[in-house]
């Protein structure tokens, strides 16, 4: 039995009513966030909250009240007794006409949560055959469109690999499908910058600010070939990358990986214990 928020309202999942008219549940007119909990308080929750602002500008929906999404988000923790959770935050165009024009009912916002899994010490990850396109209409915004991404990683799975990562339209690494990607070139951590497709992560975003990593464009061939890479993402943290395409990296984790990951746990252990 879980507990989750709909509108506001704390209930148990099986008496969540979500309308079969819903715009996230026919179209993917939604946007989301997934936040870590951590001894029941969530890591970087102003910043997640500010991310689904922009996701929401972008597709043109209102944004609830930050402080009624954090009072349901602290809610849901409660409810569930949990403390280490991931929880999501999804916010949808609501009740609309079949087809693509959203109706007038409003937004609807669900916030769920659940139990977080540690991932293994380290991550394979395969080169999709599927560009991510830099020049989407939603690129950069973190909607529930998300067929995409189910696609890539299921493709992903079948290589024996962990995470699938895209290039984009002219070839450059740009994401993984729930991760952002970074590289060790000649000596320095570098990260695709933004123009490249890639979604900013709020971890990814933390690591540049803790490591002075440097937003520059990589090549399939850099990543091949680099000394030590690592994915990041808000459930991961910093994932050491062992394997690209079946091939193994020349260490994992490699010093900049580790440098990365202990100023990422100082400032999530500084952050929870405020």
């Amino acid at each position: 039995m879980s507990f989750v928020s709909v509108d506001g309202v704390v209930c148990d999942e099986s008496e969540a009513r979500v309308s079969p008219f819903d715009h996230g549940l026919l179209t993917g007119d939604g946007v989301f966030e997934t936040v870590r909990a951590y001894g029941g308080v969530c890591f970087a929750l102003d910043r997640h909250l500010a991310r689904l602002e922009v996701s929401a500008r972008g597709l043109g929906l209102k944004m609830p009240d930050p402080a009624g999404l954090e009072r349901a988000v602290g809610e849901v923790l409660k409810a569930n007794h949990l403390t280490d959770a991931r929880v999501r935050i999804t916010l949808t165009g609501g009740r609309s006409p079949l087809g693509s024009v959203r109706g007038d009912s409003g937004p609807l916002v669900i916030v769920a949560a659940m139990p977080h899994v540690d991932y293994g010490p380290d991550v394979t990850v395969a080169i999709a055959p599927w560009p991510r396109s830099e020049r989407s209409a939603v690129a950069g915004l973190k909607t529930t469109s998300y067929a995409e991404n189910v696609v890539a990683l299921a493709w992903a799975r079948d290589q024996g690999a962990e995470e699938a990562i895209f290039l984009n339209l002219v070839g450059e690494v740009c994401e993984g499908t729930g991760t952002n990607l970074f590289v060790a070139v000649d000596g320095q951590l570098v990260t695709p910058p933004l123009s490249s497709g890639c979604l900013a992560g709020v971890t990814r975003a933390v690591v540049i600010e803790a490591t002075g990593a440097l937003e520059q464009t990589v090549s399939p061939e850099e990543l091949r070939s680099a000394s030590e890479a690592f994915l990041t993402s808000t459930t991961r943290e910093v994932h050491p990358i062992r394997t690209v395409d079946g091939d193994p990296l020349g260490s994992c984790p490699g010093p900049l990986t580790t440098e990365a990951a202990d100023a990422v746990r100082r400032l999530v252990e500084a952050d929870v214990s405020r």
